[in-house]
């Protein structure tokens, strides 16, 4: 795979990790301030906010300038909003930085993201997409336990988390630069949006899986610190339980990867789905035991924790190559309308339904299960035999 893949992916596990420690950090910190729930999951928005406004506005730059500029200077803007945040302790101020951090965030995953797809061959691709969604969730596994060092200082995690995404961030000047496939269009913002259009006709589908995992992620990390602590679950506890789906994800992702290249994405993102309702219906139930949900967060993230990068492959599976840019911001796009969705959701069914949290994620879940098991995927071997020749060259490049 080379030095090129294991940087990218060094770099998107400091990325998981800065976002894993974010979400729950400040959770946490509002909520001993008095902060209300429903205040407190809009505020965490900010960084699906941010990813949002960014998305139309960044292929364009890919294509006319590659992928490390694009990458360093989404990493930039994270180092420096990460340092900014001892600076002032506001809520408008904060969420300002939140949203510069969506900004950056989106710039990196974005350029890591599309560069991995397009030098990956179909065979490897559900394996390297696979090891790149390993290494954020091994970075959002680990963020988590940064909440424990409030006791300490309420700004030392931000220190820390802005120190070390700076010493990664100066390791991606070693790589050398690149161009995506280039198109028959001129590239441009309205050019962007014409290129939208194409890749949701041909996988829509596929789509539905960074919505969903947006949607998962950021309702467990923002509002489950919460609920929790509401209930009487002490920090230490939380602090426990949620790297416990990111941790089911990292024992996982890499198998799922590989099989979804053997039996097909289709197959096993409904076998993830499948079991991912079961276990936050369960979850449920056992809200109030440690034990009980740090085993449904841990069966969670074996499945449904591969759900962004099952997507992604999917994605790649049934749009031409050439579209593989518009293609990945599409995914950023709806990842994020997921995200922004659920801490507000989940704002609104703490502040209204009390212990319904898990219930309406075993809902959305049911939501895409079910249009993807009516899914026909003639789409999917067609883009497959189109591409054959391309992925042969890219096997070659590897």
């Amino acid at each position: 795979m080379g030095v090129r893949f294991w940087i990218l992916v060094i770099m998107v596990a400091v990325s998981g990790f800065s976002q894993g420690m974010l979400l729950p950090l400040i959770a946490i910190i509002f909520e001993q301030d008095g902060i209300s729930s429903s205040i407190n999951g809009l505020h965490a928005t900010g960084i699906y906010i941010g990813m949002l406004i960014a998305s139309p506005f960044i292929e364009a730059p890919l294509r006319k300038y590659g992928y490390k500029p694009l990458i360093l200077i989404g990493g930039l803007v994270v180092v420096l909003s990460l340092a900014l945040f001892p600076l002032w302790k506001s809520i408008v101020f904060w969420f300002v930085l939140r949203l510069l951090i969506g900004i950056g965030d989106n710039m990196l995953h974005f350029g890591t993201q599309t560069w991995i797809t397009d030098f990956s061959p179909i065979h490897k691709r559900g394996r390297n997409i696979s090891i790149y969604g390993l290494f954020f969730g091994l970075g959002f596994a680990v963020g988590p336990l940064m909440t424990r060092l409030v006791v300490y200082h309420e700004f030392l995690p931000f220190m820390i988390s802005s120190a070390i995404s700076l010493l990664i961030w100066l390791i991606v000047f070693f790589l050398k630069n690149e161009l995506p496939v280039k198109t028959m269009e001129k590239n441009s913002f309205f050019g962007t949006f014409r290129r939208f259009k194409q890749v949701w006709k041909y996988g829509w589908i596929a789509f539905l899986f960074p919505f969903t995992y947006g949607f998962l992620e950021a309702s467990l990390n923002g509002n489950f610190p919460v609920y929790a602590l509401r209930i009487g679950i002490e920090i230490h506890a939380v602090s426990i339980i949620l790297p416990a789906f990111a941790l089911g994800s990292i024992v996982f992702q890499l198998p799922l990867g590989i099989l979804s290249d053997h039996y097909g994405r289709r197959k096993i993102l409904l076998f993830a789905l499948l079991i991912g309702i079961g276990s936050f219906i369960t979850a449920g139930i056992l809200r109030e035991s440690v034990v009980g949900l740090f085993i449904c967060f841990f069966v969670a993230g074996m499945l449904v924790g591969s759900t962004y990068s099952l997507g992604i492959s999917y994605m790649a599976d049934l749009i031409p190559r050439e579209l593989l840019p518009a293609g990945n911001i599409m995914c950023s796009i709806l990842y994020s309308i997921g995200s922004i969705g659920g801490p507000f959701v989940g704002g609104l069914v703490l502040e209204y339904l009390k212990g319904g949290l898990f219930y309406t994620i075993s809902l959305v879940l049911l939501l895409v299960f079910i249009p993807l098991l009516f899914f026909k995927q003639k789409n999917e071997t067609g883009g497959r035999f189109s591409r054959f020749i391309e992925d042969i060259n890219s096997s070659i490049r590897m």
